[in-house]
């Protein structure tokens, strides 16, 4: 009796590797949606402890980026101090260098390999790419130079949408909340940074929305990105934040200034969104030893494909900043939205109201300042808690945009 009940076992976890590998290969085989290759996981990226690559030579800096029509897109990258050319959903070509413009993509069965020339303009940035026969001309899609944010055309002048936003009402929610309980990020830990740019011109309309420049989030929230920063300090970078909480108004008047060929980039707000609950942050990584933001593969709130989380351009640094902040995040409970690298969920988000207070109305402790955790230290979860979010983890998440 007891060998067999001990073939059994064995049977059992075969056919439960088997079931794991088939999901594995038809997750891997479907691919993202938006036809991107996405580049090694963070998971995988953590367990090789990969080590922080080297800039990507400068000559090469004015070639990397997109190159043709949007049904043919090609991207022109560097990987491990290599330059690669690579086409939309398709494989990376390695480029061998003949000259400052001139490469040679090396294909396997195609004898001594093709030719790739790059033409430059005077700043010496790449305008076109001859690819063999095919000629590919550089897709504008990044801010201009010099400028650090991508700009969109409201379909409104954003001050009338100001003011009939501030005079309508969140939709209304049922069910049962926690209390609202947001807290100021730079109070629990004053190395982290702000630069609000919606509380400046410098921004995605243009316009002021806010009327200073502070970041609150969820107690629970903020607690869990004061431990992904103490992480990230052991690296050498600290955390600089765009935008956490955002009043509800705000998020009604994104949504109608925004054309509609980008409102996947934008809440709507009959939904309410991440931000407006105080469990969304927006962010990115500074140098603790120069104080100055590093270069991600795109810039902040950009509405192209380069702010995909999974986005395979750029340069190895680049990417390497960019999945280093992912990882610290989601190890603290927050998760990336799938179309921006900046942008961070918290686990429990649904657990909160929508709220539309204004930051100058937001009350903060007046003796002592908000309560910081001590090094080393993580909040006590009581058991039901700790089951209770196991449980709502196992749920799937919704596909559509309410961040």
């Amino acid at each position: 009796m007891k060998t067999l009940l001990n073939r059994l076992i064995v049977l059992a976890l075969a056919a439960s590797a088997t079931a794991l590998a088939s999901a594995a290969a038809a997750h891997g085989a479907g691919g993202p949606a938006s036809g991107l290759r996405p580049s090694k996981t963070v998971a995988q990226a953590a367990a090789t402890g990969q080590a922080k690559p080297a800039p990507a030579p400068a000559r090469w800096l004015g070639l990397i980026g997109e190159y043709g029509p949007d049904n043919g897109i090609l991207y022109i990258l560097e990987k491990d101090g290599r330059l690669y050319a690579q086409p939309k959903g398709g494989k990376p070509t390695p480029l061998t260098e003949v000259s400052n413009n001139i490469f040679k993509a090396e294909v396997r069965g195609e004898g001594p390999g093709r030719r790739v020339v790059f033409t430059r303009d005077a700043r010496g940035r790449a305008t076109r790419v001859a690819d063999g026969l095919v000629l590919y001309e550089r897709r504008q899609i990044e801010p201009e130079e010099g400028a650090n944010q991508l700009r969109v055309t409201p379909l409104r002048p954003v001050p009338e949408l100001l003011k009939e936003a501030r005079a309508a009402s969140p939709p209304p929610e049922s069910g049962e909340f926690r209390q609202t309980d947001l807290s100021e990020l730079t109070r629990l830990d004053p190395t982290i940074k702000l630069e609000v740019r919606y509380a400046t011109t410098n921004n995605l309309f243009g316009t002021v929305f806010y009327s200073e420049a502070r970041a609150f989030l969820q107690r629970p929230a903020a607690e869990s990105l004061v431990r992904a920063g103490r992480r990230l300090r052991e690296k050498g970078y600290g955390l600089l934040v765009h935008d956490a909480y955002r009043p509800w108004f705000v998020t009604k008047v994104f949504w109608d200034a925004t054309p509609d060929d980008k409102k996947k980039f934008v809440a709507d707000p009959s939904q309410g969104s991440r931000h407006n609950r105080g469990c969304a942050v927006d962010l990115t990584l500074y140098d603790l030893k120069t104080g100055r933001p590093v270069e991600m593969v795109s810039t902040y709130d950009e509405t192209t494909d380069r702010a995909s989380p999974d986005y395979p351009g750029g340069t190895s640094l680049q990417r390497w900043h960019r999945d280093l902040l992912r990882a610290a995040m989601e190890s603290e409970g927050f998760k990336v939205f799938e179309g921006e690298w900046w942008h961070f969920d918290y686990k429990d988000w649904k657990l909160y109201r929508i709220g539309n207070v204004p930051f100058d109305q937001i009350k903060q402790p007046v003796s002592g300042g908000a309560r910081r955790l001590p090094a080393g230290r993580t909040p006590r979860v009581p058991v039901r808690a700790q089951a209770g979010r196991a449980l709502r983890g196992m749920s799937l998440s919704m596909r559509r945009r309410t961040v």
